[in-house]
């Protein structure tokens, strides 16, 4: 019996890089293709470093600038966590006030489209004299730009409930917290998640581009003193490490869907 249940041990705990590896193996060897003939590329046609430089040139220019990028990449993680969180202490419950209130439907809803449809470059310059040049800008910024998302996906959710259903619990005696909290809500949260992994990559876009405008650290901030010393490695350095905060930003928000949401993995085709 003993030596049995050992034997079963590795089956019931693998490895989970190796199984991280074998379902994006594929994906892995895209990328590595890429960068390969893009090295080459570079070689064979003496692409100069300040056009276009080499991926070992940009992975050099990471290490050995390490430092620098995580004090920038620490800001600009800084300024989409706080507007990201601003979207969503704001925009889940304009939704759930969109859904219950045709009055508020109608008086707020033109104004958070015709808001949206404003290019946040050109509101970023106003929120740099209102509030300064500190973070708040940028955070505003962030939060200008995700918010919306957040808020249509929600409303799209919540509505998306059956109306028999709804009508069956108050029939029992449910009222009208108890419908939203049993059938409501639990209806909407693969829209709402799905708006949230919408969101934290406007956010980024949001901050760097608040950054552009007025800032004293963080990638964007980085992105145009390298492009003042024609920098051009660390600009692209900037950029890599740009890309991987927002990705790992969307991944933690997958990961708390995953974890909420155990019964929507199977439907999305998600395996551990």
């Amino acid at each position: 019996m003993t030596s049995a249940g050992s034997a079963r041990i590795p089956s019931a705990s693998p490895n989970w890089l190796a199984a991280w590896i074998s379902r994006n193996g594929l994906m892995l060897a895209i990328v590595a293709s890429i960068f390969g003939l893009w090295e080459l590329a570079s070689w064979a046609f003496a692409v100069p470093e300040y056009v276009l430089p080499k991926p070992s040139v940009i992975v050099g220019t990471m290490i050995t600038s390490w430092r620098l990028l995580l004090l920038h990449a620490a800001v600009t993680f800084q300024e989409v966590l706080l507007g990201f969180t601003m979207s969503i202490v704001i925009g889940i419950p304009l939704a759930i006030a969109v859904v219950y209130s045709r009055l508020f439907e109608r008086i707020a809803f033109p104004f958070m489209v015709s808001l949206q449809t404003v290019p946040k470059v050109a509101l970023a310059p106003i929120l740099v004299m209102w509030l300064g040049y500190g973070i708040m800008p940028k955070v505003m910024v962030a939060f200008l730009i995700s918010f919306f998302p957040i808020v249509i996906n929600a409303v799209i959710g919540m509505r998306s409930a059956e109306k028999e259903m709804i009508y069956l619990v108050r029939s029992m005696g449910a009222n009208e917290l108890t419908t939203f909290i049993k059938i409501r809500l639990p209806k909407a949260l693969p829209s709402i998640f799905g708006g949230l992994k919408v969101g934290i990559g406007q956010a980024v876009v949001g901050a760097v581009v608040g950054e552009f405008i007025a800032a004293e650290y963080g990638l964007g901030y980085l992105q145009l003193m390298a492009q003042v010393r024609l920098d051009t490695a660390l600009l692209f350095a900037a950029v890599v490490v740009l890309s991987l905060l927002g990705v790992m930003m969307f991944n933690v928000v997958a990961w708390v869907e995953r974890l909420m949401l155990p019964w929507n993995r199977l439907a999305t085709g998600a395996t551990e």
